[in-house]
Formats: C-alpha cells, sequence, structure tokens
C-alpha cells in the first residue's frame, strides 16, 4: 500500500503525488491513518490456515466504510470536516462523536484500498478466534485506542484525523500475538521487482510497528509531519497486542491450512 504524504493546501488531498477528487480543509491539511507498506509488501492473506466460518463482521466493516466514502464524495468538504476528528476539539469537549466517525473515513481511493487490503488480509481470523460479537467491540475499542494516543500526543491539534487504520493496526496486534507463527502470503514489489512471498506474521507486523515507531520519533525530531498520524497505528497496535487474550473465545477456531 503507498505511503500517504502530507497534502498540499489546495481544494485536493496529494497522494503519492496524484491528486485525488476528495476537497481538503483549507489551511491546516489533514491527517491520515493509512497502515504503510514494508518495501511495497502487501498482505493477502493467512497462508497457515483457514476460517471456519465467513467473517460476517470484518466483511460489514469494509461495506461501511465503503458506504461513507461515498458519502464522503457526494457530501464534499463539508461532510469530511464535520466528521473528521479533531484533537483539540476532542480535548476542549466538542465533536466527540468524531472519535468513531473518523475512523469509518478516507483520504482517497488509494486510502480506503490499503486500509481494507489490509483489514481483509488479517481481520477473518481474528474474528474467527474471538467470534462475531467480540470481534466487533474489540475493533470499536482499537479505534478508540488510537484515537486517543493520537490526541494524547498532541493535544493541541487543530489538523484534522481520520482513516481506519488505528483500528486496523489493533487487528494487527492482536493477530501477532494469536498467531505469531504463521505465514502470510504478500506481494513484494521493489522498484520493477515484484514477486509473490510468504512472510511471517512476526516479521511482517514487527517491522510496520518498528516502522511507525522510528518515523514517529522522526516526525517529533524534525518538528515536521508528513500527514500520516503514526500515534493513531503506534496506539492502535500497542492495545489490540495487550487485550487479544482477553476477546479470544477459548482456542481460536481455524483450521489447519489448506
Amino acid at each position: 500500500m503507498p505511503h500517504l504524504t502530507q497534502p498540499r493546501r489546495s481544494n485536493s488531498v496529494v497522494l503519492d503525488g496524484r491528486s485525488d477528487s476528495l476537497p481538503q480543509r483549507p489551511v491546516t491539511g489533514r491527517k491520515y491513518r493509512g497502515v504503510r507498506t514494508w518495501a511495497r509488501m502487501i498482505p493477502m492473506g493467512d497462508a497457515s490456515r483457514r476460517t471456519l466460518s465467513f467473517p460476517i463482521v470484518t466483511a460489514g466493516v469494509i461495506v461501511a466504510n465503503a458506504f461513507v466514502f461515498v458519502l464522503e464524495l457526494i457530501g464534499g468538504d463539508d461532510f469530511v470536516n464535520t466528521y473528521s476528528m479533531v484533537p483539540a476539539d476532542i480535548v476542549s469537549g466538542q465533536h466527540v462523536y468524531t472519535v468513531f466517525t473518523s475512523m469509518f473515513m478516507h483520504a482517497g481511493w488509494e486510502h480506503i484500498i490499503g486500509n481494507m487490503v489490509f483489514l481483509w488480509a488479517f481481520g477473518p481470523e481474528v474474528e474467527d478466534a474471538m467470534g462475531h460479537t467480540r470481534y466487533l467491540a474489540f475493533y470499536l475499542l482499537g479505534g478508540l485506542a488510537a484515537a486517543v494516543a493520537e490526541i494524547l500526543g498532541d493535544p493541541t491539534s487543530t489538523i484534522p484525523s481520520l482513516g481506519a487504520s488505528g483500528a486496523i493496526a489493533a487487528v494487527m496486534g492482536a493477530f501477532v500475538i494469536t498467531y505469531p507463527r504463521d505465514q502470510i502470503k504478500s506481494l513484494l514489489m521493489i522498484g520493477w521487482f515484484v514477486r509473490v512471498t510468504v512472510v511471517p506474521a512476526l516479521v511482517f507486523i514487527g517491522i510496520w510497528f518498528l516502522t511507525q515507531l522510528f518515523s514517529e520519533a522522526g516526525s517529533i525530531a524534525s518538528a515536521q509531519s508528513d500527514g500520516v498520524a503514526y500515534m493513531a497505528h503506534i496506539g492502535g497496535i500497542v492495545f489490540g497486542a495487550a487485550t487479544a487474550r482477553l476477546f479470544e473465545v477459548g482456542r481460536p477456531r481455524t483450521a489447519d491450512a489448506y
């Protein structure tokens, strides 16, 4: 999935140098919760096991994100500004509902497609281990934990934030605790080199997490931001890893690889 850059102050959102159709709030820009890849490594699913039940919640969340994205395209800047989360507003007790609404919003096609690919790659197995109801609660709480981490990181920020990857990071955190030895089928792209390979979940998610830590540290050291909400990702994955066992229903309900 592509890296999402800090948008320019114009009427478009810039994703990897390409202009997307969603309008943008002037002056402040926006911050994106978009999961990043290591060397363009895109997860395609768990190659070590298959789920025993259809991941209805994961599928439902993807449909919900797609529906909200359509509303964004229709509603334009007013819709996005109304439902994006602004940390300073939350601290002052205003627009608290945006903590939840922002986790179903995206800045453009690349943003939503990338996030949903990651969710579909890791969500079904976690849902199978937790059960549908517990998994839904876990997902929403993971998004909440990500938002809290972002707010604590900069409570005075007036930059709107939106994206599902804080909650998706929580799912990834739970996955690496529940299935650390599983192999993740991945599409690896380095320059012109493209290959389908398998990567241990612990390695894939571990590298992703370290990327978030170093990127956040770099943005603090340079006093500049590239527009990605790293603290939300860190908060989400830490929450997921810390609470995964609390949400599981007995032994993981997944079968060996087929």
